[in-house]
């Protein structure tokens, strides 16, 4: 059955609603079982058949389909008692703390609510991110009164993960003064504060201790408390009723300052009122508040007196006349209420003087709570009421997902093993059901109240079962459940796992091997996988006769076919039974899979794919054997060697990308680095050792044996000459005939003055019309990262020539260096017994040095370095003169290592491998030791092994390893050598890690720029990053090691008039 097939505009994301989950869900989930004794799923169970089903033998009951065609249908439980959602936890926090415990409203003002309505609106239009705004909603609205309805907020703190705990005063303020109440009341009975009967009272009515008792007798000797209690009562009243404390605060402040200026105004006999007040507005408007109160006055009848004098006074402000006269008349009243104010405060203050406790909400009450946030509220807390409600975060409900995202599986011995998240939900069914039966039955508190918990905590897991401060359900093997969170998040989760990346099809992966005979642009493929992996071909009246024949040869002989796929999409398996009908049904319209065949365009890759070249194209060689075969040229660009490392080989489908793969992957696109610029695929070491030896002084052939390696290494034979071949001359036949270009070889020592073609090295190379005249071929002529000729083929003949040069060049390297000879072993790094008598006095001689200067500091007659303190001075002039003793014992070993004979000196001075270090390392010393820079301190105390005295500073003692690695070093010179070793590894895996997380949020950080055609880069949306791509518009990997041209060469090819 094939879909239809839509475009998505955009995706909304919001909550689900108790009742939209109750409307989505197919059936109410009660028993907390799965299957019954004859393995059948059991009705309103965890795998009830109207869930969808993935036996094949059974049908939905929701939507008829059968086992693996059904998508599967969600389910819902009703839990008894509510429970916090712990994804939203911190978000229910938040949004606590900044509402009113009491009327539910946020706790800023009109005026800041209007303000942040506004950014909001024009945030939202602009489609910018309002985590910002959001935020500071949340630190401005942590107040401790609020500002509509007057009520004293606590503190909300979060007990990780979803335990919400508010801490307050013992009493609130409406407690507080009944309390008074009870207290004045007693007092006109004729009891003291302190008499039994009241404090009885205050310990049993208001769990006060004795030492707040003691506090308040003291604190209320100081304050007068008349019958203004019910005053404050019915005031409190009102502002909770109205929800404009904020308001009514803002009118009576301003006709305050009104009432400061009249008086400053009598002082100074002048009436102009008008003229000085007229410039004050009122932010609120207090008509609304006026509305608020004449509905209130129907309502409540009992708080005519304190509604009638409010009332007077917003009438006096809303018509802003003849506000002298109006203020004098309402003097009173506003001296009236300023009093009850006061009052109101000093009940606060006492409530003060009562003990903090913390009190943990339920989910019921934190429910309750949210339930009271009005809409416009809840979208200044980040919770948008279209799509989302503050209480649908603690959930009522809960959606059992389909039996398909959960499927069970048939063990061998029969059993059947649940997955994860049914365990998961069998314990939520089984507790939730203990639960509404103790409630029923009337169970005392604490039971309910334990259930509750636990419910809660198989909730939590359910959803997160690594939620911190809770221990990890786990399986009966004792392996922590794998729930939802889990089956998102990390590497392996969904979205790294299963959509950013994926296992494919069409892939292979294997050992690889080096292969030199094979072109760059090759790979050679194991029989046995080009039999496995395949590639659709279209059957056309053109092809038949030949696909006919991959048919004949079936699935197990090369080249044959895996499958045919008829024009009806049935995808039938080819078999030696099968073959004559399908061979007589075949015709096009048909797809045939057929086996790899040599010239096939494949994906070649290894990891960790790091750059651009970690992953092209290839070519198919299918060759015997169980390895990849790749060519030793394309080894640097994917790091590879053959040590036991594997690659992977995608198999393209699709003749759009063969296409595409041919076009902008294959290796001999990618010669050029987009790093530097320069050759990135080059020959390696073989391969310059080779062409050194071919092309150095003195290098003749016969002109047999010259034909031989020309014939060896592919190349056309040229016309015999009659007389020996110089190995340049052979070099020559592969480079153009109009290629001219002159630069120092690899070899080159760095004269002080160089003689150019006179060079007694032969490091001046000089070609001239694709003639070598002077000079060696070395890794400076066509290596992996610094080829000139080869950069200078790739970037004037294109990426065909190059690819032909390099295979030749290579292979003819390998024909010579197996023709010349070359061998390397341990006596190459012989050096004669006067050699070694040199180096020892020089060392020891340094050694010396050492010790004096070791000597100098200790007398203080050492001069401190500018900025150095003594001992940093000490520590560097030693590190100078051991390091240069290293350095000097090198040179004199190299005055007897000689290139024309020696062959380990060749590889490291042609760039093959290694280097001149490596080689006096082992022949003379190895040097000294450092740890973090500097010579070796830590170990014992005060001296870093126990044979040396305490606080020596010595060469030795500090680990500088005086034999060499040929001679062999002594115990502590081991031991130094391998505490420098072990930083080397320490490091090495520590850049490795850092460097690798550090691209990834690079990639994620750059992942949606493109470059448009014009040039410019642009992000997802739209928006200009650059107006031209990398300011200047080049492409790297077509420049010249970074330049966008290079003048010098441009110059000289004027000159010589090409």
């Amino acid at each position: 059955m094939k879909g239809i097939l839509k475009k998505i505009s955009k995706i909304n994301f919001g909550l689900l609603s108790p009742d939209e989950i109750r409307k989505m869900s197919v059936a109410q989930i009660i028993t907390p079982d799965t299957y019954d004794e004859d393995g059948y799923p059991i009705e309103n169970g965890l795998m009830d058949r109207r869930l969808g089903v993935i036996d094949p033998g059974l049908k939905c009951k929701t939507c008829g389909a059968k086992g693996g065609d059904c998508p599967g249908h969600f389910g819902h439980i009703n839990f008894a008692r509510p429970v916090i959602h712990v994804g939203f936890a911190d978000t229910i926090h938040k949004i606590l703390r900044s509402t009113c415990r009491k009327c539910g409203r946020i706790l800023l003002d009109e005026n800041e609510a209007e303000e942040y309505a506004l950014l909001f609106h024009e945030a939202m239009e602009r489609d910018e991110n309002l985590t910002d705004i959001i935020k500071e909603v949340y630190d401005v609205a942590r107040r401790e009164r609020c500002p509509h309805c007057d009520e004293d907020q606590g503190d909300i703190k979060i007990d990780k993960p979803v335990s919400i705990v508010e801490e307050d005063h013992k009493l609130t303020v409406d407690e507080t003064i009944e309390l008074l109440e009870d207290i004045i009341t007693r007092a006109e009975e004729g009891y003291k504060l302190t008499s039994l009967e009241v404090m009885e009272l205050l310990e049993r009515k208001y769990r006060l201790t004795a030492s707040e008792i003691k506090r308040l007798s003291q604190e209320l000797e100081s304050i007068e408390f008349d019958r203004s209690l019910e005053e404050v009562k019915n005031f409190r009243r009102i502002f909770e009723r109205s929800g404009k404390k904020s308001t009514f605060d803002e009118i009576i402040k301003f006709l305050e300052r009104m009432v400061e200026k009249l008086d400053e105004q009598d002082n100074a006999s002048e009436k102009s009122l008008t003229v000085e007040v007229g410039v004050e507005k009122l932010k609120v408007p207090p008509l609304e508040f006026q509305e608020e109160l004449e509905n209130l006055l129907k309502d409540e009848p009992k708080l005519e007196k304190e509604i009638r004098k409010i009332l007077k006074i917003i009438e006096i402000v809303q018509k802003g006349e003849n506000l002298e006269k109006s203020i004098n008349e309402v003097r009173e009243d506003l001296e009236w209420i300023r009093k009850v104010m006061k009052s109101l405060e000093e009940i606060r203050g006492l409530r003060k003087l009562f003990d903090k406790i913390d009190y943990k909400l339920t989910p019921s009450e934190v429910r309750e709570r949210l339930e009271k946030i009005p809409d416009e509220d809840s979208i200044l807390l980040g919770v948008n009421p279209e799509v989302a409600r503050p209480e649908w975060m603690v959930l009522t409900v809960l959606p059992v997902p389909p039996v398909t995202v959960r499927p069970s599986i048939t063990l061998e011995t029969g059993e059947r093993s649940e997955d994860d998240l049914t365990h998961k939900l069998v314990d939520i069914l089984r507790i939730n059901q203990r639960l509404k039966e103790n409630m029923e039955a009337g169970a005392p508190q604490l039971i309910v109240e334990d259930l509750w918990e636990l419910l809660q905590y198989h909730v939590t897991t359910y959803f997160d079962n690594e939620a911190s401060g809770v221990p990890p359900a786990r399986h009966r093997s004792g392996r922590p459940l794998k729930t939802l969170a889990q089956r998102l998040k990390g590497k392996e989760g969904r979205f790294r796992g299963n959509l950013s990346g994926k296992r494919v099809n069409f892939s292979a992966r294997t050992v690889i091997s080096p292969d030199p005979n094979i072109s760059i642009n090759e790979v050679g493929v194991p029989e046995i996988i080009a039999k496995e992996v395949t590639v659709p071909v279209y059957v056309t009246e053109w092809n038949i006769n030949e696909i006919k024949k991959y048919i004949k040869n079936g699935p197990d002989k090369h080249p044959g076919a895996n499958y045919v796929i008829r024009p009806d999409n049935r995808k039938i398996r080819i078999y030696e039974e099968t073959k004559e009908a399908i061979l007589k049904k075949i015709k096009p319209g048909y797809i045939v899979e057929r086996h790899l065949i040599d010239g096939d365009i494949v994906l070649f890759n290894r990891q960790p794919s790091l750059h651009r070249m970690s992953m092209m194209a290839h070519e198919v060689r299918v060759l015997p054997y169980k390895t990849f075969r790749l060519n030793l040229c394309v080894c640097p660009p994917y790091n590879a060697d053959f040590d036991g490392d594997e690659m992977n080989l995608h198999v393209l489908q699709t003749e759009e990308s063969r296409a595409e793969a041919k076009t902008l992957m294959r290796v001999q696109e990618h010669i050029l680095s987009p790093r530097f610029g320069g050759p990135i695929i080059g020959g390696i070491h073989d391969h310059i050792s080779g062409s050194y030896l071919l092309t150095k002084k003195g290098t003749e052939f016969e002109e047999g044996d010259a034909f031989q390696l020309l014939k060896r290494a592919g190349i056309p034979l040229p016309n015999k000459k009659g007389r020996k071949w110089t190995g340049k001359e052979i070099f020559s036949l592969l480079l153009p005939d109009d290629l001219n270009m002159t630069y120092k070889a690899e070899i080159c020592r760095k004269c002080e003055e160089c003689l150019k073609e006179e060079c007694k090295y032969d490091a001046y190379v000089i070609i001239e019309n694709g003639q070598l005249k002077s000079g060696v071929i070395d890794e400076k002529a066509y290596g992996a990262f610094s080829g000139k000729i080869l950069d200078h083929i790739v970037k004037e003949y294109g990426t065909d020539k190059a690819r032909e040069f390099l295979d030749l060049a290579t292979k003819l390297a390998i024909a010579a260096i197996m023709k010349v000879g070359f061998t390397t072993s341990i006596r190459d790094e012989e050096i004669p017994q006067e050699a070694k008598e040199r180096i020892e006095a020089h060392l020891k001689n340094a050694e010396k040095k050492v010790d004096r200067l070791i000597e100098a500091y200790k007398n203080r007659e050492l001069e401190p370095l500018p900025g150095r303190t003594l001992e940093e001075t000490l520590e560097m002039k030693i590190m100078q003169v051991l390091g240069e003793a290293r350095d000097k014992s090198g040179e004199i070993a190299e005055e007897y290592l000689d290139i024309e004979e020696n062959h380990a000196v060749i590889m490291a001075l042609t760039g093959a491998r290694g280097s001149m270090l490596n080689l006096t390392q082992i022949t003379a010393c190895v040097g000294q030791q450092s740890v973090r820079g500097s010579r070796i301190t830590r170990g014992y105390n005060k001296r870093t092994l126990p044979h040396f005295k305490k606080g020596e500073l010595g060469a030795k003692a500090r680990g500088f390893v005086h034999s060499s690695y040929k001679e062999g070093l002594d115990p502590l010179e081991f031991f130094f050598h391998a505490m420098g070793g072990r930083e080397g590894l320490v490091d090495t895996a520590i850049r490795t890690a850092q460097s690798g997380y550090m691209q990834r949020r690079l990639v994620n950080a750059l992942q949606d720029l493109t470059v448009t055609e014009d040039g410019m880069v642009i992000d997802n949306r739209g928006i200009v990053v650059q107006t031209l791509y990398g300011e200047d518009g080049v492409d790297p990997a077509k420049s010249d090691y970074g330049e966008i041209v290079d003048l010098e060469k441009l110059v000289e090819e004027i000159r010589a008039g090409k």
